[in-house]
């Protein structure tokens, strides 16, 4: 039985049907084609250069990117990680990150299988993979992932009155908890704990996922943003008050919670049965 994106009801519901084996070849080649434009959105978006233009080039050359250097890993391999003009080598994270695409999308079509609410959950998986470097090499999240994605996340449920108010509440839910986590750190510490960038993206998540989604994706992000955080400090990298891109931790856990969510949701109230 696949498992269900959440309640989606305008998407369809889980169904038992499989891609046939070429389908999901094809889905993970596009998945790869998909991770090598998340690079350039990785590398530009922060920097506030267009996505579009100009064409992508060797950072260290200016060299223009020939289209069988741009193949996703396999040119990266077989060119031994290096520039074909300057040889300056090629950081290991760009086929990483494509590889990551291409098998986050093969492994959601494995999931869901084919039905309609595939499209919007890769559109929220291969977003929140964007969100987690950015944050990572940055400390920011972009409003144009966080916000934007809010609105799509919102449409996604159908053109509903009922789909519609469920991503509202699931926005205003998860927005408004981390906002109020923030607050009140601030209020106790006198420090930042967490950003605007990290409220922003608790809206996407909770457009997406609805309120059960978005409060199980925080609590999942925070458990492991705590073993991060005390094996640095085992590991003395840093102390109790190094700061931690959250939102590093809030995207995987937000993915894992679209699939999962609803198994462990059912087992929670397992645990409370009703007399």
């Amino acid at each position: 039985m696949n498992a269900a994106f959440w309640n989606w009801a305008p998407w369809g519901a889980a169904v038992d049907a499989t891609f046939t084996p070429l389908a999901y070849l094809t889905l993970f080649a596009l998945g790869l084609c998909f991770g090598s434009f998340l690079n350039v959105v990785i590398h530009r978006l922060p920097l506030g250069i267009s996505i579009v233009m100009p064409p992508s080039a060797c950072p260290s050359c200016g060299h223009r990117i020939r289209p069988f250097d741009n193949v996703p890993v396999v040119s990266w391999l077989a060119l031994g990680g290096r520039c074909r003009d300057c040889r300056t080598s090629i950081p290991w994270r760009y086929p990483a990150v494509e590889l990551a695409a291409g098998l986050l999308v093969l492994a959601l079509a494995v999931a869901l299988g084919p039905r309609a609410a595939l499209a919007p959950a890769l559109l929220f998986a291969l977003a929140l993979l964007a969100v987690a470097f950015i944050d990572w090499d940055h400390r920011i999240i972009p409003d144009e992932i966080s916000l934007g994605g809010t609105v799509i996340g919102l449409f996604a449920r159908g053109f509903t009155w009922a789909g519609v108010s469920e991503g509202l509440v699931g926005a205003l839910a998860g927005g408004g908890a981390l906002w109020f986590v923030a607050w009140a750190y601030r209020r106790a510490t006198g420090v930042d704990g967490l950003g605007g960038g990290d409220v922003k993206l608790a809206l996407m998540i909770g457009a997406f996922l609805g309120w059960p989604g978005v409060f199980l994706t925080i609590f999942a992000a925070a458990f492991a943003g705590t073993i991060a955080g005390a094996v640095i400090v085992a590991a003395q990298r840093g102390n109790g008050k190094t700061a931690l891109p959250f939102g590093t931790f809030l995207a995987p856990a937000a993915v894992l919670t679209g699939v999962l969510g609803p198994m462990v949701w059912r087992w929670y109230g397992g645990l409370f049965p009703v007399p």
